[in-house]
């Protein structure tokens, strides 16, 4: 006869419906499209809620590098970008896009990627030399990736003599850094290709362009001295950009000019003046989330309307140099009402679930 633990053990082993360890969903590197050489990451194992549908880091260029939760409300607004960059770059379904650095396929994000029928590789290795070679032997019809070390890898081309060898044509998107000025000539003088300036962060997706908006959710609130804020759904990047109505430099319509971004100091904070959340709780929790994974500084208004017919936010700076910029347009506040929906979706989850055992 068993006893009351032998019971347990049978219980646990045959009846239980959490799963254990080797019965959990995994998401690999493979499944996000992100599994490509870095020289900058270890591999980490992390248990990601269920709510977010992938996460990452951003990529340190301003400040120690931070995690970043992106939602599943979030990736249709990234893949429109997305298929918007994509197709002004010319490219088409079917086309292979050779990407230089992993994690920049999480801005598209891969749902984005599989969505507009684009293939994608990435250098055997993270080197200069490994993305030369990718180029020889994929030949494909795309490059993204950082604009000095994809200048420098074709700097090298022309010193080993195999500029020849590369495929003519590229489409070269610079993304992650500012757009290093000697890029476009370079590339046109060794293979015929053509530069794209792409901006985004990982906490937003992709946003301009060569200056055009790639979102119909971008607010440029001006900052003085000619430059703009740049505001992304409602919610501030954090860098501000000069205005030129003689255009961008590879886009003469594109007025936003990427390539000499500077960082809003200090950076803006949003008020939640209005909202269509029928409870001031459930914003004010949302305001913590986007904190916690935006790194976004949001907060709930003393007097907050609720059950309002859109949401409408105020952005000012601490140190009070201008008046706060008031955000009210449906369409400029779809990341942040698209967050809002994640929000509720994640207050609605029943706790009986049993990704929630852990509190019973």
């Amino acid at each position: 006869m068993k006893s009351s633990a032998g019971e347990l053990a049978d219980y646990v082993r045959n009846f239980q419906t959490a799963p254990a360890l080797d019965g959990m969903p995994r998401r690999t590197l493979a499944d996000k499209g992100v599994n490509g050489p870095t020289s900058a990451h270890v591999i980490e194992e992390i248990h990601t809620p269920f709510n977010l549908a992938y996460v990452a880091f951003t990529t340190g260029t301003s400040a120690f590098q931070n995690i970043v939760g992106v939602t599943r409300e979030e990736i249709p607004g990234r893949v429109e970008a997305s298929r918007r960059a994509l197709s002004a770059a010319g490219l088409k379904a079917g086309d292979s896009l050779l990407v230089s650095y992993a994690p920049l396929v999480n801005v598209f994000s891969r749902d984005a990627l599989d969505a507009y029928g684009l293939k994608w590789v990435f250098p055997e290795v993270s080197s200069r030399d490994a993305l030369l070679l990718a180029l020889v032997q994929e030949r494909p019809r795309a490059l993204i990736g950082e604009s000095s070390f994809v200048r420098a890898a074709l700097e090298d081309a022309k010193k080993l003599g195999i500029t020849g060898d590369l495929p003519q044509g590229l489409v070269i998107l610079a993304a992650g850094t500012p757009l290093d000025d000697a890029l476009p000539e370079t590339a046109e003088k060794t293979l015929g290709g053509t530069v794209h300036d792409l901006y985004g962060c990982q906490e937003f997706g992709w946003l301009t362009m060569d200056g055009v908006p790639l979102r119909d959710d971008i607010s440029l609130v001006a900052a003085g001295d000619g430059c703009v804020d740049l505001i992304a759904g409602g919610l501030p990047t954090g860098d501000r950009f000069p205005l030129s109505e003689t255009g961008h430099r590879c886009n003469p319509d594109g007025k936003i000019i990427t390539y000499l971004r500077k960082r809003t100091e200090p950076e803006m904070e949003v008020t939640v003046l209005e909202t269509t959340a029928a409870a001031a709780e459930t914003v004010q929790r949302l305001c913590r989330t986007i904190l916690r994974i935006k790194a976004r500084i949001v907060r709930a208004a003393g007097g907050l309307r609720t059950g309002a017919g859109q949401t409408v936010l105020s952005l000012s700076s601490r140190n009070q140099e201008r008046p706060p910029a008031v955000i009210r347009a449906k369409e400029k506040t779809a990341l942040f009402d698209a967050l809002l929906r994640s929000q509720l979706a994640y207050q609605q989850r029943g706790k009986t679930d049993p990704s929630w055992l852990k509190t019973r």
